[in-house]
């Protein structure tokens, strides 16, 4: 880089310089017990935000759902059963639902289990088709990968706020997946305390004997909180989902490719799929 070449700011820092630069727009203020809807979509036009953006920020504030913090042993070790996500998406309902039900079957490979008016929940695809899928799709990439794997279930909650927008919320279920991590690192710990009970039994001195136990613990506990990378991508899966709605609108239904018929066809196309 050359002298007088400014220096490229990031995301990270872009963040942060914007988030302070709103603090100390706000700090010049007095917003008294707080400002009114209009307020906020003057003042953000003020700072040069596109009211659409303030508009949709805003709908997602009133409909935002309170984390509920973690309760019961297995949440404070592995972490939760579910996770949730929410979006203000432009669109009406029914376009709305038919673009997740046809992103959930084609990307994730969930079918639906219950369709109700403003509520969808899905399940894995079974049988020999879905198996095929999914062995192809574990050599993709990108946005071609799959990310709910490791969930039991998936919801979907949508209402209209207002012409044109609707609130989405997506619940993901993952309690087979938490249950094999605290399984295996159970087992593990377990493990431990059998063969320090017999070391002890066999008559080995007790701190000999109680070598092996922390270490299987130890390891145990490690296997417990890998479930959390495994959330983590199920939680990736319900943003890139609202990812698609946000951008695509009611029109995403129509960026979706379409099937092959018959079980080769459909062979051929995932092949196709994880050469490209």
């Amino acid at each position: 880089m050359g002298e007088g070449t400014p220096a490229r700011i990031d995301r990270a820092a872009l963040e942060r310089i914007i988030q302070r630069a709103a603090e100390l727009q706000t700090a010049d203020r007095d917003i008294a017990d707080g400002l009114t809807p209009e307020q906020v979509l003057s003042l953000g036009r003020e700072v040069g935000i596109p009211e659409r953006h303030l508009q949709q920020a805003l709908l997602e504030e009133r409909t935002r759902l309170v984390t509920v913090p973690a309760a019961g042993a297995w949440e404070q070790i592995a972490g939760p059963a579910h996770v949730v996500a929410q979006r203000a998406v432009p669109g009406e309902v029914p376009a709305i639902e038919s673009a997740l039900v046809e992103w959930m079957e084609d990307k994730e490979f969930f079918c639906v289990q219950r369709r109700q008016p403003g509520r969808v929940t899905w399940e894995p695809l079974g049988g020999v088709a879905a198996a095929v899928r999914r062995s192809t799709a574990a050599f993709r990439r990108g946005s071609s990968a799959m990310t709910l794997a490791r969930a039991d279930t998936v919801s979907a909650t949508v209402f209209p706020l207002e012409p044109g927008w609707c609130h989405v919320t997506l619940t993901a279920e993952a309690r087979r997946a938490r249950a094999e991590f605290v399984g295996g690192g159970a087992a593990l710990a377990g493990a431990g305390m059998l063969s320090a009970g017999v070391m002890i039994v066999l008559g080995a001195l007790l701190p000999v004997a109680l070598i092996p136990l922390p270490l299987a613990v130890g390891l145990g506990y490690g296997v417990a909180r890998q479930y959390r990378p495994a959330l983590a991508r199920v939680q990736l899966g319900l943003e890139r989902a609202l990812d698609q709605l946000e951008h695509g609108g009611a029109q995403a239904t129509q960026l979706l490719p379409g099937r092959s018929a018959g079980l080769l066809g459909m062979l051929a196309e995932e092949i196709r799929r994880s050469l490209r």
